[in-house]
């Protein structure tokens, strides 16, 4: 058994949900200048991530991987909060690497068709300016 203040909680926040709480005696992530490493004692800290993978070990000894969108990390006491738009699951690196190209091209499809009733809003919208000038 683990002493308590040898763990963090830590938590991975989505805007819709809370995507991870778990405990964790290590967590690694990536900022902009660099990767760093946090333990159960280090100070409070805070930074922001880049699009990157964010790893976890859990008192249970086997490293857990998320891949991540650009986000915030926040360390206090013996909480830390990873906060981002996305981020995916994965137990090993082979099956992270396959669930984030999934998840990237539904993304993509999503951003395509958003696109196209952006661009139909707007073709959409100048016609209407047209024919209300027709009536000036």
């Amino acid at each position: 058994m683990t002493d308590p203040s040898s763990e963090m909680r830590l938590k991975v926040v989505l805007p819709t949900k809370i995507l991870l709480e778990t405990a964790a005696i290590k967590v690694i992530a990536e900022a902009e200048n660099g990767m760093f490493c946090l333990l159960p004692q280090h100070i409070d800290f805070v930074s922001t991530l880049i699009p990157s993978l964010l790893s976890f070990v859990p008192p249970q000894g086997q490293e857990q991987f998320f891949a991540i969108d650009q986000g915030v990390l926040i360390k206090h006491g013996d909480e830390v909060i990873v906060a981002t738009q996305n981020a995916v699951h994965g137990g090993d690196l082979e099956m992270l690497k396959k669930t984030v190209e999934e998840e990237f091209h539904l993304i993509d499809e999503r951003e395509k068709t958003a696109r196209s009733v952006l661009e139909n809003l707007e073709v959409n919208t100048i016609r209407h300016f047209i024919e209300l000038g027709e009536y000036l």
